[in-house]
């Protein structure tokens, strides 16, 4: 029986901080307009520590696949966690797009993209699989008072002997009648679904129009689908945990990443500000609920906040260059210094709870805690 290691709990959402570094250096780029040649140096560097990031993180990843399959096994298995396998096709296919926009070339080049394309599509066909069969009912959350908290722990011990999956303050009890596939239904599905929007940041640049369009319908597709799902779980299950709050920030992804292609397609200029539009307002929604989101203890979830505010910041850089707006230059500057404080922010917090053994380690389980009289 092999002891328990950091190793074992290296998950697949650890590769949203490849997301956050490698969008932050996109942001950089497309600041060159405005702020001169010095940002590509800056984008430089930080995309050269995504490079590094996710290098490390691949072979971490396949070292853990090896030595704890059941460790894989159970984040595949997770009703939240399982939508984070996306997310390496996604810093794959973002590194790439760095690369191609800071003009390096080759097969290998080609070949990534590749492989990030059709690893996002498999992602997403195998993220949906779970809405077309059974899965298992999450354990219930804390209750409020001192007799449900006997019957939710008799239901507690009663899925235990159930199914194998384990209590986790990231999944909520689902409402009577409702489908099981309900606790799954959170912004992170953003990342396997919508994810194929990214595809065509450097599939058209990489010349590669067709299958870049087909991933950008799926992306289009599904964007309303999920979205829609996530207003509805909301209304029937209540508030997402308090672990999750973050990943709502989400939401300003897609119209962000959206409008970067739309610029690269050369939409006509109300369109990307249309998207500009809606992503602005996911921005505002989210950061709405920044503050109770924050007020809680460091997790890898406050990773969700990077990427997306990276994307809105290169869609304001650039959008503020076509339109030749100075007000929108001098808020993508802004965006540009408060997404590079809140990368910063977070790759500090990373480096602590690393250091502090708080963040590869088992999710903490929810407690039943009764309401005092």
């Amino acid at each position: 029986m092999r002891t328990q290691t950091p190793l074992q709990y290296l998950a697949p959402g650890w590769f949203s901080v490849v997301m956050g570094l490698a969008g932050l250096a996109l942001a950089w780029q497309a600041s060159v307009p405005v702020l001169g040649e010095s940002s590509t140096g800056v984008a430089l560097v930080v995309g050269a520590l995504a490079a590094v990031a996710l290098v490390v993180l691949l072979v971490l990843s396949v070292w853990r696949a090896v030595r704890h399959p059941k460790a894989l096994d159970e984040d595949l298995r997770h009703p939240v966690r399982h939508a984070f396998v996306a997310a390496l096709p996604v810093a794959l296919l973002l590194v790439v797009a760095l690369a191609a926009g800071l003009g390096v070339q080759g097969l290998w080049l080609d070949g990534m993209w590749w492989l990030g394309a059709l690893g996002q599509l498999w992602a997403t066909v195998w993220v949906l699989k779970r809405w077309l069969v059974a899965t298992p009912v999450p354990a219930p959350a804390p209750v409020a008072s001192p007799s449900a908290a006997v019957a939710n722990l008799q239901g507690l011990i009663q899925s235990a002997m159930v199914s194998p999956a384990p209590a986790s303050p990231l999944v909520a009890k689902p409402a009577p009648g409702m489908p099981s596939f309900w606790p799954s239904v959170t912004p992170v599905l953003f990342i396997p679904v919508v994810g194929n929007v990214v595809a065509p940041m450097a599939g058209l640049a990489l010349g590669y129009p067709v299958w870049s369009a087909a991933q950008l319908g799926m992306g289009l597709l599904l964007w309303p689908v999920v979205l829609g799902l996530l207003l509805v779980r909301r209304a029937v299950q209540g508030p997402l945990p308090d672990r999750l709050l973050p990943t709502w920030f989400i939401t300003v992804a897609p119209p962000s990443v959206i409008g970067l292609v739309a610029l690269v397609l050369q939409a006509p200029l109300p369109v990307v500000a249309g998207l500009w539009g809606m992503a602005l307002f996911f921005l505002l929604w989210a950061g709405s609920i920044a503050q109770q989101a924050v007020n809680q203890p460091f997790s890898l979830t406050f990773w969700a906040v990077s990427f997306p505010l990276a994307a809105f910041t290169s869609l304001t850089f650039k959008l503020g260059v076509l339109a030749a707006s100075a007000g929108l230059q001098q808020a993508g500057t802004l965006l540009l210094a408060l997404t590079s404080l809140v990368v910063f922010g977070l790759c500090l917090a990373t480096v602590r709870g690393l250091r502090e053994g708080s963040l590869l380690a088992p999710e903490p389980v929810a407690a039943i805690v009764p309401v005092s009289a």
